[in-house]
């Protein structure tokens, strides 16, 4: 199944709508651009403060928050009378509580075994950002579902918080699975995963060493460690980077004496003259009310950041096979580089989806662009 495939012909593709994002050259974008795509590049935005504290998954609007562009049914807070929500939590192997929320069909025979997956959020998001919209449609069509938050971020233990962790990340996956196996509805051996950005690459680091994950789907992937070593279209150079991992040894001094915590990367908490298209399709979605949650500020440790550097999520990538995966990706979308690179290195059986007029945060929440019948199909096809 080594296909690539235009979603632009199949059966129910979206129309993009009048609404698209200029993306100005954005192969030109330096580490700096590079680091406001919500995740991390090398010489970024810098922030400083204490990270926001957990809160419940209920999203709690702020009344003074722009309201967002909300085309193409973008619905990042859907929720389906068809389906039931249970908080949850459990250990990972290092003992740390990972929260999530059980998506359950509402007409689930008990007396049957279910197919079931578990859905990441984007790198620096938490679970009511992009994880919870796909864990609700997909439990819609017949799967048990999970979104989860990571450790260090949202509901989830671990101190510091914001801390990236790339190891432990792919072990919440796995811990994510423990629990579903233990579920006397759901069948052990039909469990699968999405990862939207960058959890994409992170249940990807957990497929490589978990075979129980039957079959892997991303979204809007990034390799985050390759967006930290290199940028977009490698716009890193080799002295930025080690500037970036001397900035972060400088800080690990600091605050190892007592200095304040520093953060660096994600989405910008402003806009201005100088802001990139990336900078304001993030903000659009994290910082207005069509995607803003208040546990979350996208923001990462600035000592903890440079762990990506030694993150190599597509090394060994084909030993996933015979499992399938399927990569799916806009072609508008600053990230597509991410998808069309783990595609090319992945064994049979695999497909590359790439979705006509879809930028990388179009695939987080507008409904009409996002292919949900692809995913269905996938998972029934591949969790038989």
């Amino acid at each position: 199944m080594n296909n690539t495939s235009d979603i632009g012909d199949q059966e129910n593709a979206a129309t993009p709508g009048p609404r698209r994002l200029q993306r100005r050259s954005l192969i030109k974008l330096t580490a700096a651009g590079a680091a406001s795509v919500g995740v991390l590049a090398a010489t970024g935005w810098t922030g400083s403060g204490e990270a926001a504290a957990s809160s419940s998954a209920v999203n709690r609007k702020k009344p003074d928050l722009p309201p967002g562009d909300t085309s193409n049914g973008a619905d990042n807070w859907y929720t389906s009378n068809r389906v039931t929500v249970q908080k949850v939590s459990f250990k990972n192997q290092y003992q740390m509580t990972v929260v999530g929320n059980l998506f359950v069909p509402k007409d689930l025979n008990r007396g049957t075994k279910y197919p079931a997956m578990v859905v990441g959020h984007p790198m620096g998001a938490v679970k009511e950002q992009s994880a919870n919209l796909y864990a609700t449609k997909m439990a819609e069509q017949g799967f048990v579902t999970m979104s989860l938050d990571l450790s260090f971020w949202g509901e989830s233990a671990g101190r510091p918080r914001n801390m990236v962790s790339p190891e432990v990340y792919a072990e919440d996956f796995s811990a994510a699975v423990d629990f579903l196996r233990t579920k006397k509805f759901i069948d052990r051996e039909r469990i699968g995963a999405i990862g939207i950005c960058g959890s994409g690459s992170f249940v990807v680091s957990a497929a490589k060493i978990d075979p129980r994950i039957k079959a892997v789907a991303t979204v809007s992937m990034y390799d985050m460690g390759a967006a930290n070593r290199n940028g977009l279209n490698h716009s890193v150079t080799l002295e930025q980077r080690q500037a970036t991992l001397e900035r972060a040894a400088r800080q690990r001094d600091a605050e190892f004496v007592g200095g304040r915590t520093e953060y660096t990367g994600g989405t910008p908490e402003e806009l201005n003259e100088n802001s990139t298209d990336v900078d304001r399709e993030f903000f659009d979605f994290y910082r207005t009310a069509r995607g803003n949650h208040p546990s979350t500020t996208t923001h990462p440790t600035l000592t903890s950041n440079s762990k990506f550097m030694n993150f190599y999520p597509f090394n060994d990538i084909e030993t996933i096979s015979p499992r399938p995966m399927l990569f799916i990706t806009g072609d508008q979308a600053h990230s597509r580089e991410f998808s069309h690179e783990a595609h090319r290195l992945a064994a049979e059986p695999k497909e590359l989806v790439v979705v006509p007029g879809a930028g990388h945060v179009d695939l987080y929440d507008r409904v009409n662009l996002i292919p949900f019948a692809k995913l269905t199909r996938f998972f029934r096809d591949n969790l038989k």
